[in-house]
């Protein structure tokens, strides 16, 4: 795989040149390992998409995810989860942002609220860096991007988030429903510049 397409967002690709630039490099030697032909493994079910391909095949999202999960790992980065507190009041939750989730608990109690665990799982973590290997519905992606991210940015968990997607291109020889650079970089755009109020870097990948 190679990078083709790269989106800063608040300066994100920026300061990991300036501040990370071992984990930027270990990013890139990932997707240039990956194997793109080694997935292309999915025998399409789509009558739209049967006879369209010269062998039927698509490239499969578990494969890929597979790889960079394998690849990634041996690297030393590790799945990791932010837990925290939610209620019913916007005030309180505003007021308790930021707190460790024992003291947000107490807060919230103390104030007379019901206080209910919660938390965020992202796959990839390392020296404050979180990554996101996306081949999945364009949904997953927003979900990412404006509370995953946001939610381990906000704990002071990472500094910067990552998520990578298809292009286009690799996307059309994929089964139908899957995000893909283009379209997500527009949804960023139209936000703002300002929101989300958390560095990104949306990356695009193509064999």
């Amino acid at each position: 795989m190679r990078i083709a397409q790269i989106y800063s967002h608040l300066n994100g690709h920026e300061f990991l040149l300036v501040h990370k630039p071992k984990q930027w490099a270990e990013i890139n030697t990932v997707i240039e390992a990956i194997d793109a032909e080694g997935c292309r493994t999915k025998a399409t079910k789509e009558a739209r998409k049967m006879g369209k391909f010269a062998d039927g095949m698509l490239y499969s999202p578990i494969e890929m995810n597979k790889c960079f999960k394998t690849a990634l790992s041996s690297l030393e980065w590790h799945e990791d989860r932010y837990s925290y507190y939610v209620t019913d009041d916007a005030r309180l939750i505003r007021r308790t942002l930021g707190m460790e989730a024992a003291e947000q608990r107490k807060e919230i109690e103390e104030a007379g609220h019901r206080a209910i665990g919660s938390y965020n799982q992202t796959d990839f973590v390392k020296d404050r860096v979180a990554v996101e290997v996306q081949f999945g519905k364009y949904s997953f992606v927003a979900y990412d991007l404006f509370v995953k991210h946001m939610a381990f940015y906000v704990g002071d968990k990472i500094d910067v988030g990552i998520e990578i997607l298809p292009m286009k291109s690799l996307q059309d020889h994929m089964s139908s429903g899957v995000a893909y650079y283009e379209g997500e970089l527009s949804n960023l755009v139209r936000q703002g510049r300002g929101v989300p109020a958390v560095p990104l870097i949306l990356i695009g990948i193509e064999p």
